[in-house]
């Protein structure tokens, strides 16, 4: 049996493609080891294989990056095995220097792309120094895999490596937890899941809603701009309209997605990350057959358009915004819905993955 170390720089708690790659590979026999880092707020984790969280001294900024990877790396070189598979740019040195040690195969998985995220949009000696990373590892990678065709292209055309799609689409689940952690809205209420960070079209939602009186919002998960978020929500009067749940287990919010009318995906095109992205929420809204609502970018608005589950934002204004949800609200696509999460499924990525690993 092959041994598989898989590295990720947060607390695995609520990584959903963590979760379904870990699952399939269990599932087809490897033995697993999933590596993070505990928070204070981590909950204990209940999984078939094994994990290990690394409580840090240092949980944010260049201190947390320069530890976690030292200690990974550490670990890595100490442990008995055949694969590494990496999560994103930021665990990738480690992997690779551990693997060149001990002989190990590496498996990259891109959960985006890094370099270009808006977070480093106005801090560009942070942008270089996570550039000049890739520009030295990606060429080296030998088997790597991402969430969009886009971004594979773009991998292939500018280092010429032959990168997998294996898209974030979920698992069905039997398991559904009922949601306990507050009061969901009784009325019609449009869903966001996913980081609260900047370019994720939370502003332009919120700004829609005073001419969306008879719709709630509810935001279901963490990120840089939350507090700020939440204040804004105070300050426009709109606490009666917005519902912050904080992060949920994926169990949880699999009964809360489908009691929504509407889930939205409106990153903003704030460099290559998210003009490519082919975000995870899309599909998650398809599996709970709910319509979506997408920015203009071409990824989601190939998979909505092409399939006819949603509609995509013409404007970005608060006036298109609502005409558009008022618009979907009164259409029918539960037919679209149930043939486009046929065709969309997490088996058929799992073959993709699952032939990654048996070259190996």
């Amino acid at each position: 049996m092959k041994k598989v170390i898989v590295c990720v720089t947060n607390d695995l708690q609520t990584d959903q493609r963590v979760y379904k790659v870990c699952q399939t590979l269990f599932e087809l026999g490897y033995e697993l080891l999933l590596v993070g880092r505990e928070l204070p707020a981590s909950a204990p984790l209940n999984r078939p294989y094994q994990t290990k969280r690394f409580q840090l001294f240092f949980n944010r900024g260049f201190l947390f990056y320069a530890e976690y990877n030292l200690r990974l790396f550490l670990l890595l070189l100490s442990k008995k095995k055949d694969i590494v598979l990496a999560n994103d740019l930021d665990t990738l040195l480690p992997a690779y220097l551990s693997c060149k040690f001990t002989n190990s195969k590496l498996v990259f998985d891109s959960h985006e792309l890094f370099p270009e995220i808006p977070e480093l949009v106005h801090r560009p000696k942070v942008k270089a120094v996570w550039e000049s990373l890739e520009n030295f590892l990606l060429p080296k990678i030998q088997f790597g895999y991402t969430v969009s065709q886009s971004i594979v292209d773009h991998y292939q055309e500018k280092y010429h490596r032959k990168f997998q799609l294996v898209r974030n689409i979920p698992i069905p689940e039997a398991e559904v937890a009922p949601y306990t952690a507050g009061i969901l809205p009784t009325s019609k209420f449009i869903i966001y899941q996913g980081a609260v960070n900047i370019g994720r079209g939370l502003e332009l939602m919120l700004a829609a809603l005073p001419l969306l009186p008879e719709f709630k919002f509810v935001i279901v998960g963490t990120g840089d701009i939350y507090t700020d978020l939440q204040e804004h929500v105070r300050a426009s009067e709109l606490t009666h309209q917005v519902v912050f749940t904080g992060k949920l287990a994926p169990t949880i919010l699999r009964s809360i997605t489908p009691q929504a009318c509407v889930g939205m995906s409106l990153e903003e095109d704030l460099g290559l990350n998210y003009r490519y992205a082919l975000p995870n929420k899309i599909f998650d809204y398809l599996h709970a057959e709910i319509p979506v609502i997408v920015s203009d970018l071409p990824e989601m608005k190939k998979v909505v358009a092409n399939h006819g589950i949603g509609e995509v934002l013409q404007q970005r204004t608060p006036e298109q915004l609502a005409l558009q949800l008022r618009r979907m609200v009164n259409t029918d696509y539960a037919t679209n819905l149930l043939r486009a999460k046929k065709q969309f499924s997490w088996q058929r990525e799992a073959a993709v993955l699952g032939d990654i690993f048996k070259q190996l």
